[in-house]
Order: C-alpha cells, then structure tokens, then sequence
C-alpha cells in the first residue's frame, strides 16, 4: 500500500525485498539539502516522520527510511500529505 500510494503522489520507489522498511532515494529537486533535512521538511509540511538515510552512514544519504509499521487508513493519509508536498512549489 504504502509503494502504490507513493508512486501515485509522484515518487518512484521499489518495493522493498523482504523487510520492514522502504528505503526511497530523496526526490530530485529536493536531493540538493540531503537527506536530514528532506526529512525534517515531510514532518513539517507533511507531519510523516522518517528516518534520513545520513543517520546510517555516508551511503544511506541520499535515501529516506520508512517504517512498515502504519496501519492502512494512516498510510493512505501520509501518502496523500506526501503528494500534497510534492505537488507544492516548496523546495528543500
């Protein structure tokens, strides 16, 4: 649910191989202020928490982690407040 809600607000993720998380490279036009604050910018605008890709090392920049752990009502409200932000003009 959660890979289909995002792919449909405009963000192209693959489904995650087994695990509980799904990592997602940071959009383009938001890749440039890293993956910490890309993070702080979906809890603020989008009130979605995830884990910036930089907190597990030089490789993981680049990249958000998502936690499966969300119900499916709570899923399809993040995924519509994350395509709301990508849809806006707002820029990291």
């Amino acid at each position: 649910m959660l890979v289909t809600g995002l792919k449909r607000a405009g963000w192209a993720v693959e489904k995650p191989r087994g695990s509980m998380f799904l990592w997602a490279p940071v959009p383009e036009r938001f890749r440039d202020a890293g993956s910490l604050e890309f993070a702080k910018l979906l809890l603020e605008k989008a009130q979605v928490a995830v884990s910036p890709g930089i907190g597990f090392g030089p490789l993981g920049e680049g990249h958000v982690r998502f936690a499966l752990v969300e119900n499916d009502q709570r899923i399809r409200q993040a995924t519509r407040a994350i395509g709301h932000l990508l849809r806006s003009g707002e820029k990291g």
